[in-house]
């Protein structure tokens, strides 16, 4: 039977896109404490079910697919400039599919202006109302209002009109940033993209037979099932040691190993990938927040996604791209690459030296490149010592020299020297784990 937090959730499930929520409404309606009630609602936000605002509540929200994850909704669009809605207040889960400046004249800004767009503009209530007449949204920017037959308007037709303290300006600026974020974001591969569904999944009900894996067994090529309780929670996983010379009238219960190690669809590749590394695991289940099954990864999967990504542009660029990207090997000693970077403002803390952060981000990086001279794989840091000698100012050219000291099958030490006008200013021994193509 499905706990009081897994009924709260699925009633949220269940609710029209745009309703709101309340935690005492929640409570009222199912019978639950507003402990309860809160604490679910709170995990609904972390699904993306809901979306919380201020000034306005907790709203129904749409899941966003992946490929639309570069548009925003009206909600976001509020928390991003941190506004007050002024109208409209219904239609804030709507995304919007492009944003206009309203710096011109109001017919001119009314051939740009269409339905589901944003009308970026000051204190012009004629152009608000035209705005929202067109099926467009309005932000009004300098914290101006508008006229109450706008916001009457903006209610009936339920398109939000927002205010905010910011000039048109810096909330141009700042909505970009968000959707380069979210472009970010929509590179980050999760598990969510690549697990064989349900649907296709073979799993085992801990009151089967060790026959029935060995149907399985014939029929997949497969070793490994996960094994479900009558709830269809993952309770166990069962390998061909785990049968072996097992009577084939048993239980799976009784022979199966017990609280295997599970990923959630939202982790990311990298989390599973290590965690399928260290533990040498091939295959693992993929569970919901109540622990049932959703389907299974297997370390095949995760490899062919790696060298995937691997191979496909990147659009937005991460604090470690913009470290390493200007790394360029300027000498090869004893067929060991030297590397040569410049300390660029954006790689130095408040004092104007580089941020220990872009040198742990430079050794790794010089390390992962060397060591894919002698293994087509990934590389894992397991643990880096880094010793600080001297600081490194901005506009300063520094090299960095990794040096293999052992590598094997799966694993690797490096022993990195980074100098600069030919005295080392830092030093470092990195272990990490090597994933095989």
């Amino acid at each position: 039977m499905a706990t009081k937090h897994e009924q709260i959730l699925e009633h949220i499930e269940s609710l029209s896109v745009g309703s709101k929520i309340s935690v005492r409404r929640i409570a009222k309606a199912l019978n639950v404490s507003e402990g309860t009630a809160y604490r679910a609602i709170k995990e609904a936000e972390n699904q993306d079910l809901v979306s919380t605002m201020e000034r306005v509540g907790t709203i129904r929200i749409e899941k966003k697919k992946k490929e639309n994850i570069e548009k925003l909704t009206f909600a976001e669009i509020v928390n991003v400039v941190d506004g007050q809605v002024l109208g409209g207040r219904e239609g804030l889960y709507k995304t919007l599919s492009k944003f206009v400046i309203g710096a011109m004249k109001l017919e001119a800004m009314m051939r740009y202006t269409e339905a589901g767009s944003l009308l970026i503009v000051g204190n012009r209530t004629n152009a608000h109302e035209l705005a929202v007449k067109e099926g467009a949204a309005v932000l009004i920017t300098g914290g101006f209002d508008t006229s109450e037959a706008v916001k009457k308007l903006a209610d009936e037709k339920k398109l939000p009109v927002i205010s905010t303290s910011y000039d048109t300006f810096t909330v141009a600026t700042m909505i970009n940033r968000a959707i380069y974020d979210q472009l970010i974001k929509k590179e980050i591969v999760l598990v969510d993209d690549i697990y064989t569904s349900y649907e296709e999944s073979k799993f085992l009900q801990s009151s089967d037979a060790v026959a029935r894996w060995h149907e399985f067994n014939t029929a997949t090529g497969h070793s490994r099932y996960p094994v479900v309780d009558q709830q269809n929670r993952v309770v166990g996983i069962v390998t061909s040691r785990d049968v072996i010379g097992k009577d084939k009238e048993t239980r799976i219960e009784k022979v199966m190993t017990r609280n295997p190690m599970t990923v959630h669809a939202k982790t990311s590749l990298a989390n599973a990938a290590h965690v399928m590394v260290w533990e040498g695991i091939e295959l693992m289940p993929v569970v919901d927040p109540s622990h049932k099954l959703q389907g299974i990864i297997s370390r095949q999967d995760v490899l062919k996604a790696l060298q995937h990504i691997q191979r496909q542009p990147q659009v937005g660029e991460t604090i470690d791209d913009l470290a390493t990207n200007r790394m360029e090997v300027i000498a090869e000693d004893d067929s060991t690459p030297v590397w040569q970077t410049k300390v660029t403002p954006q790689m130095t803390n408040p004092l104007g030296t580089m941020s220990y952060g872009v040198f742990i981000s430079l050794i790794t990086e010089a390390s992962s490149r060397l060591l894919r001279k002698y293994k087509k794989g990934d590389l894992v840091v397991e643990n880096i010592s880094v010793y600080f000698i001297k600081p490194v100012q901005i506009e300063s050219d520094i090299e960095v020299r990794p040096q293999i000291l052992e590598v094997g099958r799966k694993f690797a030490k490096v022993d990195i020297e980074v100098h600069h006008e030919k005295s080392i200013v830092g030093k470092a021994l990195l272990m990490a784990q090597l994933i095989d193509r």
